[in-house]
């Protein structure tokens, strides 16, 4: 499997802890790790509120990766709270197709951990609309 996505793992396990931020908004019930084309790790937690102001954890980690100066993604992994690993939603895809609109396909995500499954997010996503 190597050892990336043993410290994306990791690093997304970190950072999930689950809890209620207030009555209204849940966080860390999903954290995700991304490792953009420079090597650095970026991670990010979902935020759930009782409107549609809440965040994916992929997508807050992509912003935290924007955020501090890389623009392109190399590897996702996303960690459920039973600690399963899982893909990234339709809204997620979307905003990784528009970063990188030519490469996108090429972006590596963990479906399932324990049994070292990865797949591309073309494989995931084969028709994008652009």
């Amino acid at each position: 499997m190597g050892k990336v996505w043993e410290d994306l793992y990791e690093s997304a396990k970190n950072v999930q802890n689950p809890r209620e931020v207030s009555e209204r908004i849940y966080a860390g019930g999903v954290a995700a790790a991304i490792e953009a084309s420079s090597g650095k790790i970026y991670t990010g937690v979902c935020v759930d509120t009782l409107c549609t102001l809440g965040i994916c954890a992929e997508r807050n980690a992509i912003f935290n990766m924007i955020t501090n100066g890389d623009n392109e993604i190399k590897r996702v992994i996303a960690i459920m709270s039973d600690g399963k690993t899982g893909a990234p939603c339709g809204a997620c895809r979307e905003l990784m197709t528009q970063l990188m609109p030519k490469s996108y396909q090429h972006v590596e995500i963990m479906l399932d951990y324990k049994k070292e499954k990865v797949v591309t997010l073309g494989e995931l996503t084969p028709e994008w609309w652009i």
